[in-house]
């Protein structure tokens, strides 16, 4: 039985300049500020929100999170947009702001992909056309020297 979920309601992530950070995600995304979290008369956290797309990225500090997590250069999540030819949309929009961005990348099948890194390094991914296959269907991607291979067979046991 699988769980009964319309969405993915929030994306949290660490950062070092809360504020620097918030202006960052508030202006690529045009979100508004939501909340405001408090600690010791500092704030030390905020929740940013698209509220026609129904979702909010909540930023923390990093020195107050329990752990501390580093995330550079790790994609911590993809946004997609409706249409490939949407792409160029959020690179233009990147551009405008003067926010660094990888090329949008043709991934075939999978569709096109381009890479944005925050302030901090984190990457936020955008994606348009097919993510996977049907459902029941796998495909399995080998990167090593040379182009990526394609397999059909889980080599994960669990």
């Amino acid at each position: 039985m699988s769980l009964p979920l319309v969405g993915v309601r929030q994306i949290k992530l660490p950062v070092t300049d809360l504020a620097r950070s918030a202006r960052w995600y508030s202006d690529l995304f045009d979100l508004e500020l939501a909340a405001e979290f408090t600690e010791d008369a500092a704030v030390r956290g905020v929740v940013l929100a698209d509220h026609a797309a129904g979702f909010v990225i909540g930023l923390r500090e990093r020195e107050h999170c329990a752990s501390t997590p580093v995330l550079d250069g790790f994609d911590v999540c993809a946004f997609e947009v409706s249409t490939i030819g949407q792409m160029s949309t959020v690179a233009d929009r990147c551009d405008e702001l003067g926010i660094a961005h990888s090329d949008i990348q043709d991934r075939g099948e999978f569709g096109v992909a381009m890479d944005v890194p925050d302030p901090d390094g984190t990457v936020m991914r955008f994606v348009a056309g097919s993510h996977t296959g049907p459902a029941g269907t796998f495909f399995g991607l080998e990167f090593g020297a040379g182009p990526p291979t394609f397999y059909d067979q889980p080599r994960l046991s669990f």
